[in-house]
């Protein structure tokens, strides 16, 4: 097994799809790598090629904010990862052959960060994560065995900067759900 700096070396080299061809930077992930909480979206947007980092943009700031007020953490306690690498042309959701072709990367960084919770930001994270085509809409509201603990389904933040203050309150009771999971493992 290698270690998460070894496979962002790997990562960083990798051309297993086309995105590779369009890509400034790999968009590897961030965060404690041994946190018991583990943030997954679906990939990096125009801000994340440029800086290397998932959500960077308005949808990271809102993550982040959701992450403090209703977590009491930052990024500093949690791993941030997305289920691609590298930024698909104009922000387009990313096609099953590069899904399949990231999702070794994903695959171990879940093996190697270990979490306890994981939370799904979106369907695309949520729909690879549960292996289930069915919608975000329907999934989220409650966790799902998943490894050795929980998975935890809500919207991307992108979803909730534009479906307003309903979707926002629903993700805010989602990271509650998560942050219970954690409290209950530990006591």
């Amino acid at each position: 097994m290698p270690t998460l700096a070894e496979l962002e070396r790997e990562a960083v080299q990798c051309t297993r799809c086309p995105l590779s061809e369009g890509r400034t930077q790999v968009v590897f992930g961030v965060g404690n790598p041994s946190a018991d909480l583990m943030f997954v979206g679906e990939g990096p947007g125009r801000e994340e090629d440029l800086q290397g980092e998932p959500f960077v943009g308005r949808s990271g700031k809102l993550l982040d904010t959701l992450m403090r007020q209703e977590m009491g953490i930052d990024r500093t306690q949690c791993y941030v990862a997305n289920v691609v690498l590298c930024r698909p042309p104009g922000n387009r959701d990313p096609l099953p052959a590069e899904i399949d072709a990231c999702r070794p990367f994903l695959e171990t960084r879940l093996e190697l960060v270990d979490p306890y919770v994981v939370v799904t930001l979106g369907n695309f994270a949520t729909r690879t994560l549960l292996d289930t085509t069915e919608g975000i809409r329907k999934l989220r509201g409650r966790a799902y065995p998943f490894r050795s603990g929980q998975l935890v389904p809500t919207y991307h933040p992108a979803a909730a900067l534009r479906g307003g203050a309903e979707v926002v309150a629903e993700m805010r009771a989602d990271f509650v759900r998560a942050k219970r999971l954690l409290a209950e493992r530990v006591s």
